[in-house]
């Protein structure tokens, strides 16, 4: 990525605890493990010479147990922790630098951190609980009062800025924690297992909050969870880390389909892949296409013998998706002497967008032999086509025989 997208830029960063830092950090650059270096120094590493970037408007989900590091990891990016070794680079502004006023600044300007405990002040009612950090930059009451109504209405409280935390629900009480941490409008938002605290139905409430609040406000979000499930769901990127090393980082479908170590493939063996695995990724781009402006009955026969395919996408001039067309039916045009294949297309067919996910698409099969056209959002022009076999393949993991046998079932139907 260039230099321009990118928001925070950390380097070799490590976090060592303990007195003897200098000799493990030494050990730690000479490649000790981390059980090496807590017997010979008494030492912990939080951290492991973490390297990654994040792209401005992204949401980059570090995940891991307990003890793997990653909250550890979240509270240098903003110095709650000091980091032993490495740096943390935000808008091309190396923080481990900065003064303590420096960084008090970037903390009330640039960064804002939603804790998992909410972090309320109990005496004080939801609107001056949100307005708690613009008080702190001595900002006028009433212009302070009004970034919080702001947020508060943006995470959907409005009606409750007097009432008591101690009157709202758990979930109620961190969308304040998230209407407090907006107020300032920073840049980057750090999210410390913020729903971890919730109930099932409150957590899934407020992953679906964020991503909505998200897509209207685009900001760079650093998200911690212990859960898979809920990195697959809010991230763009996942960041894997055991024992204060990160193992691997991609999207979801990176990480499913190629886990870099024995210990991420474990992490993710039981997630449902149909709910990850996309069209953009199962897609045969660039399929031959038959050009309903230029190719006729005789023309279409000869690509789909060079190509040994019954069935082939039909494009415009535009190369818009028009719908597929059938053996059968370009035999039938040839035979009754047609110029052109208009009228002999199949429209009523499949369509989606490289996004959809295998769940997304299997119900589209149910009532048609034919493939799925996968095209752009923008214009409809065809990206791909995914076949009904590879959404068979990645829904059941039938071996081949299995799939030969439900092959030989479609065309008897």
């Amino acid at each position: 990525m260039s230099k321009d997208e990118i928001k925070i830029e950390v380097e070799d960063l490590s976090l060592i605890f303990g007195n003897n830092k200098s000799q493990a950090l030494k050990m730690l650059k000479d490649g000790k493990s981390k059980s090496e270096i807590l017997e010979k120094t008494k030492c912990t590493v939080g951290v492991n010479k973490a390297s990654f970037q994040i792209k401005t408007g992204e949401v980059f989900v570090i995940m891991g147990l307990s003890g793997s590091g990653k909250s550890t990891l979240i509270r240098c990016l903003n110095r709650l922790i000091e980091p032993t070794d490495g740096s943390v680079i935000v808008n091309n502004v190396n923080i481990t630098n900065q003064s303590n006023d420096e960084l008090l600044e970037a903390r009330r300007t640039e960064m804002s951190m939603v804790f998992q405990k909410f972090g309320l002040l109990p005496h004080r009612t939801v609107i001056e609980n949100v307005a708690f950090g613009l008080e702190i930059r001595n900002e006028p009451k009433e212009k302070r009062l009004e970034k919080a109504q702001e947020a508060l209405d943006t995470v959907g409280l409005k009606g409750f800025e007097y009432q008591k935390p101690s009157q709202l629900s758990g979930g109620m009480q961190q969308r304040v924690g998230l209407a407090r941490a907006l107020a300032n409008n920073p840049e980057v938002l750090l999210m410390d297992e913020a729903f971890s605290a919730l109930d099932p139905l409150i957590k899934s409430d407020m992953q679906d909050e964020l991503l909505a609040l998200q897509n209207k406000l685009h900001k760079t979000i650093v998200f911690i969870t212990h859960d898979l499930d809920e990195a697959i769901k809010v991230g763009d990127r996942i960041a894997i880390m055991k024992d204060g090393f990160i193992d691997q980082i991609g999207t979801a479908e990176d990480i499913l389909k190629k886990p870099a170590t024995d210990y991420v493939k474990a992490f993710v063996e039981k997630v449902d892949r149909k709910t990850i695995i996309t069209a953009g990724t199962l897609m045969w781009r660039k399929p031959t296409v038959i050009q309903f402006e230029k190719d006729g009955p005789e023309s279409t026969i000869r690509k789909m013998r060079s190509t040994s395919e019954n069935a082939m996408p039909v494009v415009n001039k535009d190369h818009e998706f028009m719908g597929f067309i059938w053996l059968p039916r370009v035999l039938e045009a040839e035979k009754q002497d047609k110029k052109t294949i208009e009228g002999f297309i199949t429209t009523d067919c499949p369509s989606v967008y490289e996004d959809y996910t295998v769940e997304d698409m299997l119900p589209l099969i149910s009532n048609t032999k034919s493939p799925i056209a996968v095209v752009n959002k923008e214009n409809k022009k065809l990206l791909g086509i995914v076949s009904q076999t590879s959404l068979i393949i990645e829904a059941t993991r039938f071996d081949d025989r299995e799939i030969v046998e439900l092959k030989e079932q479609a065309k008897e139907q």
